[in-house]
Order: structure tokens, then C-alpha cells, then sequence
């Protein structure tokens, strides 16, 4: 049964050079790009913060930024130094030493750092407000529309970029998209983090990835524990990530088969995890102990989702340009970080694996963020143009934020 909603006149609340939709690593850095390039911007987030899965999501790590020394992520890095928010490297302590200069951070500086610098360079911050529809003309898109206290509004844009993760603005103005496998289209589970503290930091770095003293097998050792205390989380390899002082952030959890799209099952996935994380938690604390103290301080806003829309781009990265390590005369950064496909089916397996590709350091060329639909419409982060192998290597934010300078730039130079 489907329903007739009426036509609406929709007021046009501004005009930008440059419309972000998603305000997470990767769109942060293209409003900022932009920006400095001159553009007026419009930075459009469904949430209260800035940061999306390092802050609304509480993932307090960025993985494979080691060659990433210039541009934002070298001012970001500087600008969390200076607020004393950034943790510490973790270039010796990886378990894959050819993915270097990964780095922790405390979230809530995390989220200050990132307004104040938008601010700093007269960036719109729209938040609570989701992207809900897309005006095209020919092969450019004239209008974003947005939704969230008051109703609904109509920016104008010369340029747009799709940083939603999820390929929202993308899908909205028509671009054709892939999601999942090539075997039904199953995609990667979701992961609901928390902050966790109460312990003492000494103790637990058996246990806590990149700590003082914690080795190769901090994620084995905290399975052993939650195992002994009666319980085996969805998710086959756990870890502790440092978070600031006295905190961490706790990854142990899986949620199978859900879809971007799915809004329903995305609720029931987060209810579900959160009940799963203060289980766990608690299963820790009963063992005494180091854990004894052990409290769940906050659970994640948003579930964090690995895998929703792969729009198309002017070009598609592939498994055998991971293979290669192919090189491109357009590249916007290089990835170091191999392939990482969470299970897909948990009757089998509840970790992680690389699809039986090994990667090379490979190159994301900038046609893969351009839209073979538009000419004013380009991506960044993991819904850029690839395949799914390809997607599990690029997908983390050490690669979104170049991702979002480039084509942060790009868009404040479309015409």
C-alpha cells in the first residue's frame, strides 16, 4: 500500500559554492579544503557533533595516516597536539608494521577541535539535518534538500560532495551504486563502540592495543578473558583502544546482515549491540581483579556502519589494482592498509579476513571520487567507486580525509 504525499513549495534557505553532505572524517576535511580554497560551504550532518565515527561513533583510532604527512591531516594532528587531545603513535606497535602511523585520540577534543576550525574559516554547519532530496539539471545538481528542525530547506549549490558514508546524496541525485558482494550482496557487519573506564591503566595494557607492554595479542588476550567469564562476543577479535586518560574505547561486537538503507533493522541492531556491550562489560567486571571497576562510561551515538552504497565513479578500483598496487597519474593519496572484510556470516566465522587478496600500497585516483553522472557532484570516503574488495582496504579514515581534501578542491574549483 503506498500513500500520495502532496506537492510542496520548498524555501531556499541560501546559496553555497560548495555543499558537504555528512560531516565525518572525510567531509570535514573537504568542507576545510574547500574553504581554504576560497569556496563558501555548507556542511549539512545528521547529528550534534562534527566527526562522525570518531566522535558520534567513539572509534578513537585512525588507521593507515602514516603517508599522509601534509594537508589536513597534518593540521587536524597538530591542531589535537596542541588541544593535548592526540594520544600516542602507534607506528612500532601495529601487528602489521607496513601500516605506520595510525594514532589515537580523545573524542570529545576531537569533536571541539573540529568546530573550531570550521569556524575559523566561516564554514555553515548545519546540523540535525539528513540530506532527503537532490534537484538535477542535465548533469549538474542545482539543489540539495535538507530536513531537520522546521522542516525542510533547498541550498543551491555550484559544487556538491557526497561525504555521507552511506552514498545518501549520491543515490538521492541518481547515480547508479553497487552494495555488498558479488554473491548476493551480502555486506559487512555493523560495530557499536563504547567508552569504557574504571581500571587501572598499567593493569589492563596486556589488554589494550598499541599499550606500553601489551605485545602483539591484546585482541587474543581480552577474548581469553571474556571467554573465562562465560561469555563469547559477536565479534571474534575484540580490542581496546586507548581514548584519553583512564579511558578506552571497546570494539567486541557484531551485527550481521544489516543494510545502510535498512532503518528498521539498523534500530534493532543498535539495541542490540548496546545490550551486548554491557554484557560484556559486565561479564569483565565479575572476573575482579583488574576489571573490578570496569564501567561502561558511554556507548557510540550512531552504530558504526563499514559497508552502504559504492557510487560510480569515472573510475572503479578494483582487487587487482589492490594486487598490483597500481599506481594512477591522478592519485589523491596512497593506501597502505590491506584488505579487511568483516564475516559475513557468523555461522562460519566472527572475525576478519583479506578475501584471499594481499594488497599492495596502491594509489585512489580522483576519478574515482567523480561522478560518471555529474559533472558537479563527487565523493570521499567509503562510498567512492570500487569494488567490494577493494571498498574493505579504503574504507578507513586515514584515507578519508585525503579522499575529502581532494575533492574538497576539486569542488571549489568546479565550474
Amino acid at each position: 500500500m503506498q500513500i500520495d504525499e502532496n506537492a510542496r513549495q520548498v524555501t531556499i534557505a541560501g546559496s553555497h559554492d560548495v555543499i558537504v553532505a555528512g560531516g565525518g572524517p572525510a567531509g570535514v576535511a573537504v568542507a576545510i579544503a574547500a574553504a581554504q580554497a576560497g569556496a563558501t560551504v555548507l556542511l549539512i550532518e545528521a547529528a550534534g557533533a562534527l566527526g562522525g565515527v570518531w566522535t558520534s561513533g567513539l572509534l578513537t583510532y585512525v588507521l593507515d595516516a602514516g603517508n599522509k604527512t601534509g594537508g589536513v591531516m597534518a593540521g587536524l594532528l597538530e591542531r589535537l597536539r596542541q588541544a593535548e587531545g592526540q594520544s600516542v603513535s602507534t607506528d612500532q606497535a601495529h601487528d602489521l608494521p607496513w601500516v605506520t602511523g595510525s594514532w589515537y585520540f580523545d573524542p570529545e577534543t576531537m569533536r571541539a577541535v573540529l568546530e573550531s576550525w570550521c569556524s575559523e574559516l566561516g564554514i555553515t554547519v548545519l546540523y540535525h539535518s539528513r540530506v532527503v532530496s537532490a534537484l538535477v539539471t542535465g548533469r549538474r545538481v542545482t539543489h540539495v534538500l535538507s530536513e531537520g528542525p522546521g522542516g525542510r530547506l533547498a541550498w543551491a549549490a555550484r559544487a556538491c560532495v557526497d561525504a555521507t558514508g552511506n552514498g545518501d546524496l549520491g543515490a538521492l541525485a541518481g547515480c547508479a551504486f553497487a552494495m555488498g558482494n558479488e554473491y548476493g550482496g551480502q555486506v559487512q557487519p555493523l560495530s557499536l563502540l563504547a567508552l569504557v573506564g574504571g581500571v587501572d591503566s598499567t593493569a589492563i595494557a596486556p589488554f589494550v592495543h598499541g599499550a606500553p607492554g601489551s605485545g602483539g595479542e591484546p585482541g587474543r588476550r581480552l577474548l581469553v578473558a571474556l571467554r573465562s567469564a562465560g561469555t563469547d562476543p559477536s565479534y571474534g577479535h575484540p580490542v581496546l583502544f586507548p581514548a584519553g586518560p583512564g579511558l578506552w574505547s571497546l570494539m567486541a561486537n557484531h551485527e550481521y546482515g544489516i543494510r545502510c538503507d535498512d532503518a528498521l533493522g539498523l534500530s534493532r541492531a543498535t539495541i542490540a549491540a548496546r545490550r551486548e556491550v554491557h554484557a560484556l562489560v559486565a561479564a569483565l567486571r565479575r572476573l575482579g581483579g583488574a576489571w573490578s571497576g570496569l564501567r561502561v562510561v558511554a556507548t557510540a551515538g550512531q552504530i558504526g556502519i563499514r559497508e552502504g552504497r559504492r557510487l560510480a565513479g569515472r573510475y572503479t578500483l578494483t582487487a587487482d589494482d589492490l594486487a598490483r598496487g597500481t599506481r594512477f597519474a591522478d592519485a589523491v593519496c596512497r593506501v597502505n592498509f590491506p584488505v579487511d572484510i568483516h564475516a559475513l556470516d557468523p555461522r562460519r566465522d566472527k572475525g576478519y579476513s583479506d578475501g584471499g587478496v594481499r594488497a599492495q600500497p596502491y594509489d585512489i585516483p580522483l576519478r574515482a571520487l567523480q561522478s560518471v553522472a555529474h559533472d558537479n557532484l563527487a565523493f570521499a570516503g567509503r562510498c567512492i567507486s570500487g569494488d567490494f574488495v577493494a571498498h574493505a582496504s579504503y574504507r578507513v579514515t586515514g584515507n578519508a580525509v585525503p579522499m575529502g581534501e581532494a575533492a574538497g578542491r576539486w569542488a571549489a574549483g568546479c565550474r
